[in-house]
């Protein structure tokens, strides 16, 4: 070999040295970064990753230049790492898990995690990561043929899944299941004893026979969510007469069945329900509903949370003469919110709450009837939220004038959140009413942290005068009121954003009268 060759052999990469002493610094670095000396924590080398823990770690040398060794003795090989995975404690990466878990769901996490190692398949496989599941086949090209097969992928992969992890499932929600909702039910029916939340989104094809199975071989399952999905009305009451007895929450999607589900909700057959939600979505039934308001209170005498959504329904009339019902003595929240015009009066709320000192939420936007002072005669003395705001109403529409202070005299202590969105109330009638907010007894500030007075005729200094009374006031809705200056009629999130607004009013010349 000529001696250039040789020597050109011999010589070592360009650069070699400088590369090496920069991989040490940057251990160095992020070493004093994440774990300094006398912080209480180490650094625990992992395969891919360094771990952060307490207590004092092994004893580290600081990094030195590599001498040369004899070619007589070679380094040693160190062993496999099996990584900070092993060396942590199962109920800790348990612990982890549940975390990631909470926040974004067992699957597809659960299954990729076990997958990794031994120790993180063990973890994976705790029941206890598995109480609530979301089940939603992926949808791609064509829907009809692309969502069966994809049902049908993911039932083949829950079959050996469930009898594995799903012995701990409490709440269980199936989306876009169509062709196989029938054998998945059924799976869960043999898989999951301890089921109490079930719910079915988008699903079709739910029979009697299904919900019944599922109601005996699920002795914990309460609560059922069928919104939104196809569910024959003899199916939902054969699940009624078999689970009721334990029934707490139900929510149904309006339909020309639901009536004959409500009538076994009438006979009595859920006795201890707590929570009860019909809506339609977004479109309202065009043939009202007739419910029997008397007989509702006697069929679920338990009830807490009554939301009849976007529903047009009328009460069936009581008859002259005839005692009021039992009511609703459990009532903390009604919902009888509206995108059209319905049939909801003074007379009518009466009639539901009469009976009702514990309500806290009391939804009725959408309902023009309504006045001041079929409100001030309800029972309920700590009403939190009361929302009254009317959206999209006809301008035919006879809205009142006054009677807005009636309102805020009787709840101004416990309201936090007031909607009063397009009612007709005069400036001086909104003035008059938002007072009230500024007279807290014993120098406490007011509870209000969210008030909506779009479209309304309240002016600057009444505007003005409620932001300095509910220093808690985060937001604030003035869009499409004429009587302020322009360019402060929008919605403010924040009390930040709260207090600008009030700045810019105090600011702004007084408009002529």
């Amino acid at each position: 070999m000529a001696p250039g060759a040789a020597r050109r052999a011999r010589r070592r990469p360009r650069g070699a040295l400088a590369a090496g002493a920069r991989a040490r610094s940057a251990e160095d670095w992020w070493w004093e970064r994440l774990a300094p000396s006398g912080s209480g924590y180490h650094l625990l080398p992992a395969d891919s990753m360094l771990l952060v823990l307490p207590g004092p770690g092994p004893a580290r040398t600081a990094a030195a230049k590599p001498k040369a060794r004899p070619r007589a003795e070679p380094e040693p090989q160190p062993g496999p790492d099996p990584g900070w995975g092993d060396r942590l404690p199962l109920e800790i990466l348990v612990h982890i898990f549940g975390l990631l878990v909470g926040a974004d769901g067992p699957v597809p996490f659960l299954g990729r995690a076990a997958r990794v190692c031994r120790r993180w398949h063990e973890a994976a496989s705790q029941p206890v990561l598995w109480h609530t599941v979301t089940l939603s086949p992926p949808l791609g090209g064509r829907p009809a043929k692309s969502g069966a097969k994809a049902e049908k992928k993911l039932l083949a992969s829950l079959e050996w899944l469930m009898p594995n992890r799903f012995s701990q499932l409490q709440r269980l929600t199936l989306i876009h299941w169509k062709s196989q909702v029938h054998p998945m039910l059924k799976l869960v029916a043999e898989c999951c004893p301890r089921l109490a939340f079930l719910k079915l989104s988008d699903c079709h094809g739910v029979n009697a026979d299904t919900l019944a199975t599922l109601a005996q071989a699920c002795p914990q399952l309460h609560s059922l969510d069928l919104q939104h999905s196809t569910v024959e009305s003899t199916a939902v009451v054969s699940f009624l007469e078999e689970a009721g007895p334990r029934m707490r929450k139900l929510w149904l999607t309006y339909s020309s069945q639901t009536t004959a589900i409500l009538g076994a909700l009438l006979g009595s057959c859920c006795p201890q329900l707590q929570v009860l939600e019909v809506g339609t979505g977004l479109s309202c039934n065009t043939t009202p509903l007739q419910l029997p308001v008397e007989a509702l209170q006697k069929g679920c005498p338990q009830l807490q949370v009554l939301r009849l959504l976007n529903l047009m329904w009328l009460p069936k009339p009581s008859g002259r003469g005839a005692a009021p019902g039992p009511g609703f003595p459990s009532l903390e929240e009604l919902c009888l919110a509206s995108s059209a015009c319905n049939f909801v009066s003074n007379e009518v709320l009466g009639r539901l709450l009469h009976s009702s000192p514990k309500l806290r939420l009391l939804d009725l936007r959408g309902c023009a009837r309504i006045t001041p002072a079929g409100l001030c005669n309800l029972p309920c003395q700590e009403l939190e939220q009361l929302h009254l705001g009317l959206y999209s109403m006809s301008d035919r529409l006879i809205l009142a004038k006054e009677g807005s202070p009636l309102l805020t005299q009787k709840w101004h202590r416990t309201l936090w959140e007031l909607d009063l969105s397009g009612q007709g109330f005069s400036e001086k009638d909104l003035e008059q009413a938002l007072a009230a907010f500024s007279g807290a007894p014993g120098g406490s500030h007011p509870a209000l942290c969210s008030l909506n007075l779009r479209g309304t005729q309240v002016t600057p200094s009444t505007v003005s005068s409620v932001i300095s009374s509910c220093p808690g006031l985060a937001y604030l809705n003035l869009e499409s009121c004429r009587h302020l200056p322009r360019g402060l009629k929008r919605a403010y999130r924040g009390q930040e954003e709260v207090q600008w607004c009030l700045e810019q009013l105090l600011a702004s010349p007084p408009s002529p009268s």
